[in-house]
C-alpha cells in the first residue's frame, strides 16, 4: 500500500506541476503586457503568490514531515540576497512556499531554451547566468545586483549544482558577488532532506523530515570591503554548514 502511495503523491505531484505550468500561461501573457505600463512591480507580488500556492501544493502533495525556522528572518522590505545550499529539485518549491515575499533566482543558462519553465523563471524575476561566457556571466550578476539595490530580493545557490545527498559542497569562486557587490543584506538559508523526498528514489517518500531554516540576516553594509571579498563567502558557508548539522 505504500508503493502505491508514493506512486500516487509522484503523479499527483508531477499533474500539478504541469496544470500550473500551462495553466498560468494568459496571466504571464498579460503580465507581459503590463509590464510595458508600468505595472511591473504589482505582477510581481501576484506571481509571488502564485509561486507560493504551487510551492505549498507540492509540499501537501509530498507529505512530508516539514520544519520551517526563522522566517521572521526574512526583511519584508528593501533589498536582501538569499544565500541557500542545493539540495534536490524540491528546493524551489520550499522557498517559494516559505520565504514570505518576492524573489528572483540566478538560473543556469540551459534553462533558458526550455519553453515555458523560462517564462516563468523571468515572469518571477530570475535571471540566466551562462558560467562559460565570463562577460555574459558578469552582465547577469551585474542585473542581479540592480535588481537587489532596487529593493527586490534575489536568491542563489553557491555551490552551482544539486548537492543531492553529497552534503554541503564548496562555494563556486565568483558565485557571492551577488551579495558582496550588492551591500544588502545576507539571509543564509539551509535546507536538508529535500532530495530524499523524490529524487532518492524517483518516487515521493512522505516519510522523509524537510528541514528548511532562514538564518539572522548579516549586515555586508557594516563590513570592510576586505571582509566582504576575503571572509564573507566562508563566513555564510558555515553558518548553514553548522545549522544543517544541528538536529
Amino acid at each position: 500500500m505504500s508503493l502505491l502511495i508514493s506512486i500516487a503523491r509522484t503523479v499527483a505531484a508531477v499533474t500539478l506541476t504541469l496544470l500550473c505550468l500551462f495553466g498560468y500561461v494568459p496571466f504571464g501573457i498579460l503580465a507581459f503586457i503590463l509590464s510595458f505600463f508600468g505595472l511591473g512591480k504589482p505582477m510581481s507580488f501576484f506571481f509571488h503568490f502564485l509561486g507560493l500556492a504551487w510551492g505549498r501544493g507540492i509540499v501537501f502533495i509530498t507529505g512530508c514531515k516539514m520544519s520551517v525556522e526563522g522566517r521572521e528572518n526574512v526583511p519584508r522590505q528593501g533589498g536582501v540576497c538569499l544565500v541557500s545550499n542545493h539540495v534536490g529539485v524540491l528546493d524551489i518549491a520550499l522557498t517559494l512556499a516559505y520565504t514570505g515575499r518576492p524573489f528572483g533566482f540566478i538560473a543556469k543558462r540551459e534553462l533558458l531554451f526550455l519553453p515555458f519553465f523560462n517564462m516563468w523563471i523571468y515572469l518571477l524575476g530570475g535571471l540566466f547566468i551562462d558560467r562559460k561566457n565570463v562577460r555574459r556571466a558578469i552582465k547577469t550578476i551585474n542585473g542581479g545586483i540592480k535588481k537587489i539595490r532596487d529593493g527586490n530580493a534575489m536568491l542563489i545557490f553557491p555551490e552551482g549544482t544539486r548537492s543531492m545527498g553529497r552534503g554541503l559542497l564548496p562555494f563556486r569562486s565568483g558565485a557571492m558577488k551577488l551579495a558582496t557587490n550588492s551591500l544588502a543584506p545576507i539571509v543564509p538559508v539551509a535546507i536538508s532532506g529535500s532530495y530524499d523526498v523524490f529524487e532518492k528514489n524517483y518516487r515521493i517518500d512522505d516519510t522523509v523530515p524537510v528541514r528548511i531554516v532562514f538564518c539572522p540576516p548579516l549586515i555586508t553594509a557594516d563590513m570592510s570591503p576586505e571582509d566582504r571579498r576575503g571572509k564573507l563567502a566562508d563566513h555564510v558557508r558555515s553558518i548553514i554548514e553548522e545549522t544543517l548539522s544541528k538536529p
